[in-house]
């Protein structure tokens, strides 16, 4: 669960927290910030992230705001975030600067990533068409119906399960811009369902023809993702490829390598793998001398069991 943690920027702007410095200290310039809002829903005093939000918009000059992240709006299991994007498809014409949204910002300590109750996000695109940001923390009751926005560049989805039917619609979606493409798949046990076939659209060529960086991670399937991943026509159009978090094992890694010629890539994210020295030192010898940026850091943890090995995604439950 380290590699969930709160985001420190969102847009290229400083995550600032408003709940917390509102009243006690200046507030930035609106577009200056990437405004940070969560509640304490806990203790004698539970806050109430209506009251937060409202709170919000009479403070700063909405217009001017390029970045929301909404962190903790209510207790796990009995809020979900279809109240959110109601603020946020209600508030469109308020603010009308408004690039970059990250919904569901919750570390550990706050509520396991599935935990969080997400629902369909999608109005939240078509009530911003020039939003070039998108980000989701949280696959259980997370809808993404396919969409054509115009304007978006970056869509990431991070879960410890994420369901085949957001892949789906993510596949079936018209955006033209989308350059960064983020999608933590997890594990069936909390929900990630998807296979290989879903994401066939999205590896073939001509789907996402400004795509740049595509990541697939944190996959339980990771080996037959990275198998996909060698023969797949988008890798041509792309800079940096990302298959870390998930249990990528030698098999996996050996397709990668005997696959397309992956040297025009400036940066291959294997973090987080099961991968053996042997195998590690092919992938940097194969692909560093190109000047290609490789991250084949942190073993991922095994379990034995009556002699059946376990590995685990880095984010799951």
């Amino acid at each position: 669960m380290s590699h969930v943690e709160h985001l420190k920027e969102l847009h290229g702007l400083p995550a600032f927290d408003f709940a917390r410095f509102a009243g006690k200290r200046e507030l930035p310039e609106a577009g200056a910030a990437a405004w940070w809002l969560a509640i304490e829903p806990y203790g004698d005093s539970p806050q109430d992230f209506g009251d937060l939000w409202d709170r919000f918009l009479d403070s700063v000059d909405p217009a001017g705001v390029r970045a929301i992240i909404v962190g903790q709006w209510g207790e796990p299991y009995d809020n979900d975030s279809s109240g959110i994007v109601r603020r946020l498809v209600e508030a469109r014409d308020r603010l009308t600067s408004l690039r970059a949204v990250f919904i569901g910002d919750l570390e550990m300590e706050e509520a396991e990533i599935s935990w969080i109750e997400q629902s369909d996000v999608t109005p939240v695109l078509e009530a911003y068409p020039l939003l070039e940001e998108f980000g989701i923390r949280g696959g259980t009751g997370l809808r993404f119906p396919a969409v054509r926005h115009e304007h978006l560049r970056t869509l990431r989805f991070e879960a410890g399960g994420l369901p085949g039917e957001v892949v789906r619609g993510v596949a079936a979606s018209e955006l033209p811009a989308l350059e960064h493409l983020d999608l933590w798949l997890g594990v069936e046990e909390y929900g990630g369902d998807a296979g290989v076939a879903d994401l066939a659209p999205i590896l073939a060529e001509g789907r996402f023809p400004a795509l740049r960086h595509l990541g697939l991670r944190n996959s339980e399937i990771q080996d037959e993702v990275a198998t996909a991943v060698a023969g797949a026509p988008v890798v041509a159009q792309l800079t940096s490829l990302d298959l870390s978090l998930g249990v990528l094992t030698d098999e996996g890694a050996t397709a990668l390598l005997g696959g397309q010629p992956l040297t025009h890539l400036t940066r291959l994210d294997l973090h987080h793998n099961f991968l053996s020295e042997p195998v590690v030192e092919r992938i940097r010898t194969a692909l560093e001398p190109s000047g290609v940026e490789t991250d084949l850091s942190e073993r991922g943890e095994v379990w034995e069991d009556d002699g059946v090995v376990h590995r685990f995604t880095a984010v799951a439950e």
